[in-house]
């Protein structure tokens, strides 16, 4: 794609990175038939190479976002399916953040969302002040038919029961069992513990009874993907920039192993993310290269499952982060067949779920497309449960289908002497274990 950025635009480093996604583009239109937005709504302006084309024009003529660029940019998922698919390399992930990046700073939002948006990300980060608000969404339930359409849209996504705190949400270091085979630090996370402490716990049990001494680092929190995504990049370097002290100072480590698969892609990309922070890059490249996604981690031990679980039919959803943003496709599934579970592939199943971090809660609309779409396709296969490696999909997905959805953890972990998973407890199809 031919570009026309001036010689001082271009000596803005961010301006020249872009220049050179944007020449790689050769505007072939392989990425419309994998995209999700066009395909549910089949405007060319909702694909890729139409928000290409948008984020060109915007940017070439150093403008402020209008109100054309704001709604189709808005409308991306960042699925990354265009990335699996374009077979010219186009780097659409760091495109598209530029893009919102400078939506943020020179588009003023209506004032509801001015305050929604940045409100969301504040309650998110945190696993105390989010578990708060579901509390408080649970409470305010029964007035929100009084709420403005998408204040009742959270509200009424807030679950019914909200489990109890973890021990995993404070600072520790949990010891190998047996003989020790290295030192892991995991990210804990933020929301992810406050909806679901049980894939932590599976994550722990099962890293510890491998070998691995587990770390939790004091200071470690938010991976900076959801400020990331709606265009507050510095909030999500400072968030990045606390969590590589926090490793720095939890000594040697083998890796940084995370269990959301979503929080793994950012931080896998924290070396572009604080390429230009003197103090920090050569950190943040190191942490980069050392995080794992733990079925990337497991996979790479070739693990074997002593206590195999058989005659359970797993729909396996390969969340967006795991496939796209990571390039993760074979591992986990490799995974669950070696513990005996047979591991049934969904239709579609590089089309996003509709999670997409806030996007259920700022696009509704088009997720609960997305949503119905990907579990017509699940439920098509008649499994006995879904499985999946992204909190996101797991609570998306869980609201459209009438069998469990776990995290791939909490099933090899089961697999190889942990507890049956607690959402499997009603399930009425026999299976046995050797």
């Amino acid at each position: 794609m031919q570009t026309h950025f001036s010689l001082q635009q271009l000596a803005n480093p961010d301006i020249a990175a872009c220049n050179d996604i944007l020449r790689a583009c050769v505007h072939c239109g392989f990425c419309t038939a994998t995209c999700p937005t066009f395909v549910i709504l089949g405007n060319e302006l909702d694909s890729p190479r139409g928000r290409i084309y948008l984020i060109k024009e915007m940017l070439e003529q150093d403008r402020p976002a209008g109100p054309t660029e704001v709604k189709h940019i808005d409308r991306c998922l960042s699925c990354l399916s265009c990335m699996t698919t374009c077979p010219s390399g186009v780097d659409y992930m760091h495109l598209v953040d530029h893009a919102r990046n400078h939506i943020a700073k020179t588009h003023k939002r209506p004032l509801f969302d001015r305050m929604l948006r940045p409100g969301l990300a504040f309650t998110m980060r945190a696993t105390g002040r989010f578990r708060l608000s579901l509390h408080l969404a649970r409470l305010g339930r029964p007035f929100a038919a009084l709420l403005p359409p998408r204040l009742r849209r959270i509200m009424e996504a807030a679950p019914q029961t909200i489990p109890a705190p973890s021990p995993l949400e404070r600072a520790q270091v949990m010891p190998a069992q047996g003989r020790q085979r290295g030192r892991v630090a995991l990210l804990a996370g933020c929301v992810q513990p406050a909806l679901a402490p049980q894939i932590g716990e599976a994550t722990v049990r099962l890293l510890t009874r491998l070998g691995y001494e587990v770390v939790i680092a004091k200071g470690a929190g938010c991976c900076g993907a959801i400020d990331l995504h709606m265009g507050a990049d510095n909030t999500a370097k400072a968030l990045a920039a606390a969590n590589i002290r926090a490793w720095q100072a939890a000594g040697d480590l083998d890796a940084v192993v995370v269990d959301a698969s979503g929080c793994g892609s950012v931080v896998k990309d924290y070396g572009h993310l604080l390429a230009q922070d003197p103090d920090l890059a050569q950190a943040a490249e190191e942490i980069s290269a050392k995080t794992r996604d733990i079925s990337e981690f497991l996979f790479a031990m070739n693990m074997e499952f002593p206590a195999r679980v058989q005659g359970l039919r797993v729909a396996y959803h390969a969340a967006c982060s795991l496939q796209h943003g990571q390039r993760l496709r074979e591992q986990p599934s490799v995974l669950l067949r070696k513990a005996g579970f047979q591991v049934l592939s969904v239709p579609e199943g590089h089309l996003c779920c509709g999670s997409a971090g806030t996007y259920n809660l700022l696009q509704p609309e088009i997720a609960d497309q997305l949503k119905a779409r990907k579990c017509a396709n699940i439920s098509g296969l008649n499994p006995d449960l879904v499985a999946t490696g992204n909190i996101g999909c797991l609570v998306q997905i869980g609201q459209g289908v009438e069998v469990p959805v776990v995290h791939t953890v909490e099933l090899l972990d089961w697999a190889t002497g942990g507890p049956k998973p607690r959402a499997l407890a009603g399930l009425s199809r026999e299976h046995t274990e050797t």
